[in-house]
């Protein structure tokens, strides 16, 4: 039998008087944190993390969480768009700064979530990337933490994220609203100088924006604990479970308070975040501002059907497009080759994918962003962190492994109420398995079989011939067998500011990413 989850009045908290009228079931027991002994808060106190799966309950916790059913209903609840940050709640000091910052009106994601989080609420939010999340669960963050001070090692809130740039774009989200309302956020991420997040946690900071792994690091160096955190944001909370995240952002969830606040969101809500839903969330509020699928209305969709001798010109042509341009292959190499033949036919393109350091993968998408470099090809695992405006084009050189990623990958183009096309390639023999994605992933895709030198080629994408003349990668942090975020970039001052003391006007990072 399915679950249904609706909108509840009668479990609104009430976090401005410290109480709630209805919170989650008391663990019995103080948490592992609280227990361990005191000098596991001094910087550099080893403290190993409890081995939990994702069903155990971890040491002082008696809750055991129910077995989740075969599958859930997720009902979400009809809102009205608000025509102004001021109409949801949002304290004036907040309301302010976004003016100053040049973003008056709510989008729908926002509109239909903040007043909820606000409220205390556990809210479930789903939406694709571009449409403005980052806002929607992190002003309500700002307004309940602003202006308390936190305690050392121990921040007042969580966001988790699965992948370094899309911390860093959560940061530089969030750093100019911070900074006006005194909060200081902090960038936890590897490919970073950890003692900087150590002592920045020794400090004191409000909130915590994570990857996994480092922040395991940290908790295990007793640098940070997580007993005080009062929310817990899980941002892109499907592609943390693709990646296999799930059981140690299970254990972070078990290590922060029970009664504390929950805020997910998700492009898709599957399976796999269902457990977490069913696991760590208290009667949540379901908002959608869009369906599991691509939206047909502002991407057109499109499969070319190339034999395997024409399929590299086809590709170099629809490259050379005007206007940026996201390639997706499978590989890391494949990406670096590909975008070294690209250069070699006179295309100026770029790989970004996780084998590049820190520093290098920053420029990258910094040229992209400024149009310094058109195109970028990149793997799966970096489709989550590219978060740029004005990407006219996908294409999806190789097909993807699945039509959650053929989703992932395609959500980079038509963002923030913007249009695009997305293009996949396919040689004969794939049809069945791209006319499988296709049909998963609920979108209209014209087929068309296709060679470098047809018109419809040009009239679909823009291709264009290359010119043949070999060109150069722009200039940017030199690779190295170094181990990332050790030594200095050229210029002499690491190539990211990854303490985020917004609310001391220190600046968080160096991107400039901007998003709604």
């Amino acid at each position: 039998m399915s679950r249904q989850f609706r909108t509840s009045t009668s479990s609104t908290r009430n976090y401005a008087s410290g109480s709630a009228t209805a919170s989650r079931p008391n663990r019995s027991g103080s948490s592992d944190f609280s227990s361990s002994s005191s000098s596991s808060s001094q910087r550099g106190g080893q403290r190993r993390r409890p081995n939990r799966s994702p069903g155990s309950s971890g040491a002082g916790h008696s809750r055991s969480p129910a077995p989740s059913p075969a599958a859930t209903v997720f009902t979400p609840t009809p809102f009205v768009e608000a025509a102004s940050f001021a109409e949801l709640g949002l304290p004036t000091a907040i309301v302010e700064r976004l003016a100053y910052e040049g973003i008056i009106k709510p989008f729908p994601i926002q509109s239909a979530t903040v007043a909820d989080a606000l409220a205390g609420r556990d809210v479930l939010g789903r939406a694709q990337t571009g449409s403005g999340k980052t806002l929607a669960f992190g002003l309500p963050m700002l307004a309940r933490l602003a202006r308390r001070p936190p305690a050392p090692y121990r921040p007042l809130g969580l966001v988790l994220v699965p992948t370094r740039e899309l911390a860093m774009q959560v940061v530089d989200a969030l750093a100019p609203i911070a900074r006006g309302v005194g909060v200081d956020v902090l960038l936890v991420a590897g490919g970073l100088p950890i003692g900087k997040q150590m002592n920045a946690l020794q400090r004191g900071v409000h909130i915590v924006v994570a990857t996994p792994g480092r922040l395991t690091d940290l908790v295990d160096r007793g640098a940070a604990r997580l007993d005080a955190v009062e929310v817990v944001v899980l941002d892109e909370a499907d592609r943390m479970a693709d990646m296999g995240f799930l059981p140690v952002v299970t254990a972070f969830l078990l290590d922060c308070p029970n009664d504390g606040q929950r805020l997910l969101f998700s492009a898709t809500l599957d399976r796999d975040v269902d457990v977490l839903v069913h696991r760590h969330m208290h009667d949540p509020v379901v908002r959608s501002i869009s369906p599991t699928t691509a939206s047909v209305e502002s991407m057109s969709h499109h499969v070319l059907v190339v034999s395997a001798d024409d399929k590299a010109d086809v590709t170099a042509h629809v490259a050379n497009r005007e206007g940026r341009s996201i390639l997706f292959v499978r590989t890391k190499h494949g990406a670096d080759r590909m975008a070294k033949a690209l250069r070699t036919r006179g295309v100026l393109a770029a790989s970004l994918h996780g084998d590049k350091t820190q520093s290098a993968r920053t420029k990258v998408l910094d040229q992209f962003r400024d149009g310094t470099v058109p195109v970028l090809v990149a793997t799966d695992v970096a489709a989550r962190g590219i978060h740029v405006d004005d990407v006219g084009l996908v294409l999806h050189v190789d097909p993807p492994a699945s039509s959650k990623d053929y989703l992932h990958r395609s959500g980079r183009t038509a963002r923030a109420g913007g249009s695009g096309t997305v293009v996949m390639l396919a040689l004969p023999q794939q049809r069945r398995e791209v006319d499988d994605i296709i049909r998963d992933a609920g979108v209209r895709a014209e087929q068309t079989v296709i060679s470098a030198k047809t018109d419809v080629l040009s009239g679909i994408t823009g291709a264009r011939v290359p010119s043949g003349i070999p060109v150069n990668e722009p200039s940017g942090p030199r690779e190295s067998s170094r181990r990332p975020g050790r030594g200095r970039s050229p210029g002499g001052r690491n190539p990211r500011t990854p303490v985020g003391s917004a609310g001391r006007g220190r600046r968080t990072s160096g991107s400039g990413y901007r998003s709604a």
